[in-house]
This record gives C-alpha cells, sequence and structure tokens, in this order.
C-alpha cells in the first residue's frame, strides 16, 4: 500500500513544517480527488448560527455532508458488516496522504467541518484507545508538529468516533474552535487549579455545560503522565466495563512552548434527543469537535429549531456533573499521593 503515501515532492509545499505540508496535501487531493473537491466545495454553502453564554459562545453548523458521521452504528454487529473505510487497502483510489513517523498517515477528511479538516489513522488496523503510552506520544507529537495551524483532536471508541475499531486522530484548525478562541477567558474566570507542581498545572475548567480538566506543560514526559493519572481517576468511577476506556474525548494544542491538554470525561455518547420521535428529536451526536463548540445538525430542520436551552440541555446530558467531576479531582488526589508513599 505504499502507493498511498504521496512523495513529497509532488506536494510542492512551501516548507517541509507538518501544518504546511497538509495544507499542501490538500490542495493537492483537491485537484486530483473528485469526492474531496465536492466536500470543501459544499462547505460554501454550510450554514452557521451562533448562541452567545457567560464566557464563551457555541456555534451551530448545518452540515449534511456529515450525516453519515452523525448516524454512524457503532455496535460490534455493525461494525463487523461493513470494510474499515480508514484501512489502507480500503481508502478511494485517489486518496492519499503523508506518512507520519511510520505510525499514521495524514488524509484530508472528504466530509470537512473545517476549511482544513485532517483524519490521521494508524497505518496497522489497531481498536481505537488513547489509553496507550505511545499512543498518547503522538497524539502530543503531532499536536506540537500541526501547531503553526492546527489542534488536534480523538474522540473514544463510545464517544463520537464513527470508526471504533480503528486508531485515529483529527486535526482541524485552531481559529474555527470555539473553546480554543475562548480558552484564556475561561482559564480566568471559570477555572480552579487542582494541581500544581513545576512544569505541570492542572486546572478543573468548572462550567455547568461543559466540566473538563486542562493539563499545561511544557514537558511532553510529565504532560503524559499526569495525562494517565487524571485518565485512571475518571476509569474508576466510569461506569464503562474495567477493560474498556472510559468515554473520553480530547482536544490538545501547542503554544509558547506549552502544550494544552483538554481532557473531557463524557456521561455518555449522545443525548436524548437523538433517539426521540417526532418535533422532539435532534439528530446530533456529540464528540470533540460539538464540545469544542461547533454542534453539527446534518438535518436542515434541527438546524433550523435548535434552541440555546437544547444546546445546555445537551452538554449537561453528555459531559460529567460536577459531583462526578469532585469525584476525579479526590482520586487523582489520591493517586498522587500513594506515587510518593
Amino acid at each position: 500500500m505504499n502507493n498511498k503515501f504521496i512523495n513529497l515532492e509532488e506536494l510542492n509545499a512551501k516548507s517541509e513544517n507538518l501544518s504546511d505540508l497538509c495544507v499542501a496535501l490538500l490542495n493537492n487531493q483537491k485537484n486530483t480527488w473528485d469526492l474531496c473537491q465536492k466536500g470543501y466545495s459544499s462547505l460554501e454553502s454550510v450554514q452557521v448560527k451562533f448562541f452567545e453564554f457567560d464566557n464563551f459562545f457555541v456555534a451551530v453548523q448545518f452540515n449534511p455532508g456529515r450525516i453519515a458521521s452523525s448516524s454512524a452504528k457503532v455496535d460490534p454487529e455493525s461494525i463487523k458488516k461493513r470494510k474499515c473505510f480508514l484501512c489502507l487497502e480500503n481508502l478511494p483510489e485517489n486518496q492519499k496522504g503523508i506518512l507520519y513517523r511510520d505510525e499514521f498517515i495524514l488524509l484530508c477528511n472528504p466530509f470537512p467541518i473545517f476549511k482544513e479538516h485532517f483524519t490521521i489513522p494508524h497505518i496497522k488496523h489497531i481498536p481505537q484507545s488513547i489509553s496507550h503510552n505511545s499512543t498518547f506520544s503522538s497524539f502530543l507529537n503531532l499536536s506540537k508538529e500541526l501547531q503553526k495551524k492546527h489542534l488536534v483532536f480523538y474522540n473514544g471508541p463510545k464517544c463520537g468516533a464513527s470508526a471504533p475499531d480503528h486508531l485515529h486522530f483529527q486535526a482541524g484548525e485552531k481559529a474555527f474552535f470555539p473553546l480554543y478562541q475562548n480558552f484564556n477567558d475561561l482559564l480566568k474566570d471559570k477555572s480552579e487549579i487542582v494541581f500544581e507542581k513545576n512544569d505541570i498545572q492542572i486546572r478543573f475548567i468548572k462550567n455547568i455545560y461543559r466540566n473538563h480538566f486542562a493539563i499545561i506543560s511544557s514537558n511532553l514526559e510529565i504532560a503524559k503522565n499526569y495525562f494517565f493519572k487524571l485518565f485512571s481517576s475518571w476509569q474508576k468511577i466510569s461506569e464503562q466495563p474495567s477493560n474498556e476506556e472510559p468515554l473520553i474525548n480530547v482536544i490538545s494544542w501547542h503554544e509558547n512552548n506549552l502544550w494544552i491538554v483538554l481532557f473531557i470525561p463524557r456521561s455518555k455518547h449522545r443525548p436524548a434527543c437523538y433517539f426521540a420521535e417526532g418535533n422532539e428529536n435532534i439528530l446530533l451526536s456529540p464528540a470533540s469537535v460539538d464540545i469544542g463548540g461547533i454542534c453539527i445538525t446534518p438535518v436542515e430542520k434541527d438546524f433550523m429549531k435548535i434552541t440555546k436551552d437544547d444546546i445546555i440541555r445537551i452538554y449537561q446530558e453528555v459531559c460529567i456533573t460536577d459531583a462526578q467531576a469532585n469525584q476525579i479531582i479526590e482520586n487523582f488526589s489520591e493517586i498522587e499521593k500513594a506515587a510518593y508513599i
């Protein structure tokens, strides 16, 4: 499948910066792959509306191209019945990508949410999980190498990943994420320090709609170490079986020599309105992008009728409560103390 890895000379990139290479890849694929060209042309007709909240805003996007992702059947039986669309041998004939560290391939997402939207699957068919040391290292390295324009995000296998059987990340333009744009204000006005020592700070961003944690460090190994302490703290109280990854979304970017990792525990995958009938139905399946402030509605009726109260209710349903957050903090403190006994 080496023919799926594009020759960097073909890209005619202005530099070897990974963000620049990705932009060059997108330009190449628009010219050589019809589905990609159509997908990005369709963004011109995407409708967006905004809702203002205290210290942040949320965008709602009507994007019909995302219907397959939003309505994806991710139960084991459905997964078995289809070919994996992220495996190299199953990629469309004209789709090519950039080989990354001999482990991942950076691909243009043909059903984009942003003007620059990339899917980054592992070159091997292995399950979606961020709980492995090397996987999270790759995630952090990507966020650093893409820092010029992009951030990286991860959807857990039961928390927004439409291919839970194949390890992958995604990347998009930082400027399009409201949670990125609002981050400093939320940090200043809506957060409290959970832990601080040397080159690590963990903050709980207490928001009645989207409770989550921010890990801030200039050291990859330290950031990784404390990510897994938070991960273990959440796993202890998660309702998922102990051999399965707890529900989680992760968003990361790198700037000013710092990694910012948003650790977003989730109480459930889809809200009640997703399964409701009649006028109560809203086909919105929250993943990292939606929690990050861009709610995707692939059906026009949902875009037209969704309200600020609907968004609050959806976030409150799928994100953790204050009590769950406090339990994570208590578990984290116990894990941290045990490390020094």
